[in-house]
């Protein structure tokens, strides 16, 4: 028991290093930079709210444990903004080798199932990992809005932008949810459609 707890203490001593990994996103009121755990706390928020917008396959319990774990990689990783260019497959190694190494450090029951969580929130493509990702998604949108363009401004982002990268995402898990995120988000770009 005391090499369990001795592993799993590791893990969550580890794990809060990701407190100090800044996103490009703005927190709301646009006074700083949110962090990495900021995000997944918030996003697992999201999944809480929003449960009533995913399909009726989709089980929340699961999307929580998914949205908790997604980003932990970025403390070896760090966080690569969606309209940043960079080199897909270079950052997906650095992924792999992180999720690797945090994993590696929880007894191998956990560091299976939640190396299996993470995996499958990669892939996309079950009904839980389609609504956590478009969760994943929508909420940097969201923040960018409330801050006044947040990282927008900063990668000179245009609505188009924002669908193709964005939208189209969150269509596949929440198609209400980006139908209303979009229209509250279209203005700020000077359009209303």
């Amino acid at each position: 028991m005391t090499d369990r707890l001795t592993a799993q203490f590791a893990f969550l001593d580890e794990i809060d290093r990701l407190k100090g990994v800044l996103r490009a996103t703005p927190i709301g009121d646009n006074s700083r930079r949110e962090n990495s755990a900021e995000h997944s706390w918030h996003i697992a928020l999201y999944a809480l709210v929003l449960a009533d917008q995913a399909g009726p396959e989709v089980r929340i319990d699961r999307v929580l444990r998914m949205l908790l774990l997604h980003d932990i990689v970025e403390i070896d990783a760090g966080d690569m903004p969606i309209h940043l260019a960079h080199d897909p497959a270079e950052q997906e190694a650095k992924e792999l080798a992180a999720a690797e190494r945090l994993f590696g450090l929880l007894p191998a029951d956990q560091a299976t199932e939640f190396r299996a969580l993470w995996d499958e929130f990669e892939a996309a493509e079950s009904p839980d990992a389609v609504f956590a990702k478009s969760l994943d998604r929508v909420q940097p949108v969201l923040q960018n809005h409330a801050s006044g363009g947040g990282s927008w401004i900063d990668y000179d982002v245009t609505l188009e932008q924002i669908d193709s990268r964005v939208g189209v995402k969150v269509l596949r898990g929440a198609p209400k949810v980006w139908e209303f995120v979009r229209a509250r988000v279209a203005p700020y770009f000077g359009t209303s459609d």
